[in-house]
């Protein structure tokens, strides 16, 4: 097979929705934060919605992006606790996918700890293949043909091959 046209994670991005921030935020901060090791950036509302109480630039949600090893190890953490199931909807067209978690302590390992209480999670990978870099670059940027592109049957072939998943 060609190396240029192996899909590989472009990276993972984990997000915690609060919906308002102090107290709670910081304590969905700290267990992502102890969760992937890695350190969590807060996200902002773009705009103000009185129903549910929030004002435009409140901070609602936290997330973590992963790449590399670190991507792959939370991804397979996560996919334990939803038991290597995926459904062939949660894969969009551009073979991205995306996946909910209801409790964290339904991740094995994971503990409940009082101090921090029970989150749900979102989990969303990005896939590409090596030269994607081309539509990203500063200088020269150009598109990516339609051949290179990631479809979403490549996204769930190698889901089923690297982390044995069951596609339904």
């Amino acid at each position: 097979m060609n190396p240029m046209e192996e899909v590989i994670i472009a990276k993972a991005t984990v997000n915690i929705g609060v919906g308002e921030g102090g107290e709670q935020l910081a304590r969905a901060e700290k267990l992502l934060d102890s969760m992937t090791g890695q350190k969590s950036v807060r996200t902002y509302s773009k705009v103000t919605n009185p129903e549910f109480g929030i004002r435009k630039n409140q901070p609602i949600a936290c997330k973590v992006t992963l790449r590399g090893e670190k991507a792959e190890k939370a991804i397979k953490m996560v996919l334990d606790g939803i038991g290597n199931k995926l459904k062939s909807r949660q894969f969009d067209a551009q073979g991205n996918v995306s996946f909910g978690i209801q409790e964290h302590i339904d991740i094995p390992g994971m503990r409940y700890e009082p101090e921090i209480g029970i989150f749900g999670m979102n989990v969303s990978i990005t896939f590409e293949k090596p030269g994607y870099r081309i539509k990203r670059r500063k200088i020269q940027r150009k598109k990516i043909p339609a051949k290179h592109m990631v479809t979403k049957e490549e996204t769930m072939k190698f889901m089923e091959e690297k982390f044995q998943v069951k596609i339904k």
